[in-house]
């Protein structure tokens, strides 16, 4: 059977995923299983999608109720989980609204337009451009990848489009210095997940939000990989105390259904009123109702709270584990998003780990990511860090 499906997906998916040579099956809480039979204890989780693990039964009974009542109907009409769920998210956010969309490269899609235009409906429709970051990572879509400051991202699919351009993560100065007359946003991620696991400096959040004011222009965070507990607190930004103008979501949002949402101040979202922007299947009720019920999750069961003591003992042994092995050049994240660099390439040990039974991920070459559930539990990363203890010896 294993062989089969990989063969027939071989020959009719189109060939944009270098794929590992296993078939999951099935997934229960931080496990899953393969077609064989073996068991993964999986530190991707989708990459930092499944926060709550596979097959959660109060999102799995969440769906089931709602695929039996209305799984879709048009944006031309009201439904209850999507307005629920936008009510919970500016609750618990800086933000006034909320527009939904499918992914996190349409919400960034989203953010891109709504900062255009909130100047365009101001007057000054030369401001336009947006500056990002050197290393950053926000989508694959022709306006998303632009923004995305990696040239292998972009590699054949010149002429990319204009408006964007790009400086060094951390340096404030040359942030200052990029911004003109003719800028309408920064955008930046506050962790990069794909960049490396880059964190900020102390402070330079800060800087960005005191620079955006000073300039008048907005400040957009992306956090698609970072939001829904990820770094320890709902959303990353809230370690640095700065709040933007827009923030866009994804990935973990719904545990795995797709999902994308766009959050910004009342001031700005008024720039988008009525046939400025749509989405067919944003905010359905079904993936709003398994939305919905992962955030009341992570509210009501503290998951958030528990996750940043899980990530101070995950970070402790990672660091611990560099003591041992000088292959370790440095361990770098928050929470329950981390990194671990090496001295040379490190995506030869991920096969390696899942011959292990541990799913991992290489980003940037170097380093290993580690982006796990929020429910892991200290005995799975005691185990994940015998493994690396095991491969980086060999």
């Amino acid at each position: 059977m294993t062989e089969t499906i990989m063969h027939t997906a071989d020959q009719v998916i189109a060939a944009t995923y270098k794929r590992f040579p296993i078939v999951l099956e099935r997934g229960r809480g931080c496990t899953v299983w393969d077609t064989r039979g073996r068991r993964y204890t999986d530190f991707v989780a989708g990459i930092a999608v499944c926060c709550l693990g596979h097959a959660h039964p109060r999102i799995a009974d969440a769906v089931a109720r709602q695929a039996s009542q209305l799984v879709h109907v048009s944006n031309l009409y009201y439904t209850i989980p999507q307005t629920e769920l936008a009510r919970l998210l500016v609750e618990h956010s800086f933000a006034d609204r909320v527009f939904f969309g499918n992914s996190g490269a349409e919400a960034n899609e989203a953010a891109i337009k709504l900062a255009r235009k909130y100047f365009n409906d101001r007057g000054k429709p030369e401001r336009t451009r947006i500056v990002s970051m050197e290393n950053s990572f926000h989508g694959r879509t022709m306006a998303t990848l632009s923004a995305t400051g990696q040239d292998k991202i972009k590699k054949g699919f010149d002429p990319v489009l204009g408006g964007f351009s790009f400086v060094p993560f951390n340096d404030i100065d040359a942030l200052a210095a990029a911004i003109d007359d003719r800028t309408c946003a920064v955008m930046l991620e506050p962790i990069q997940g794909e960049g490396g696991i880059r964190c900020p400096d102390p402070q330079f959040l800060q800087q960005v939000r005191e620079l955006c004011d000073r300039r008048e222009v907005l400040m957009i965070l992306d956090e698609i990989q970072t939001g829904m507990g990820r770094t320890g607190t709902l959303f990353a930004h809230e370690h640095d105390g700065v709040t933007p103008d827009i923030m866009t979501l994804a990935k973990a949002l719904a545990n795995g259904l797709p999902i994308g949402a766009m959050l910004a101040t009342e001031r700005v979202a008024a720039a988008f009123g009525f046939g400025a922007h749509a989405s067919t299947f944003g905010g359905t009720p079904l993936v709003t109702a398994a939305a919905l019920e992962t955030l009341k999750i992570l509210v009501e069961e503290k998951v958030v709270e528990r996750s940043r003591e899980t990530g101070d003992y995950f970070w402790a042994a990672l660091n611990q584990l560099k003591q041992r092995h000088s292959r370790i050049t440095e361990v770098r994240g928050r929470g329950l998003m981390l990194g671990l660099q090496l001295d040379g390439p490190a995506d030869d040990l991920v096969p390696v780990c899942m011959q292990k039974g541990f799913l991992v991920n290489c980003v940037q070459g170097d380093t290993l990511r580690f982006v796990p559930p929020l429910i892991v539990e200290k005995n799975e990363i005691d185990l994940l860090i015998q493994c690396l203890d095991e491969v980086l010896a060999q």
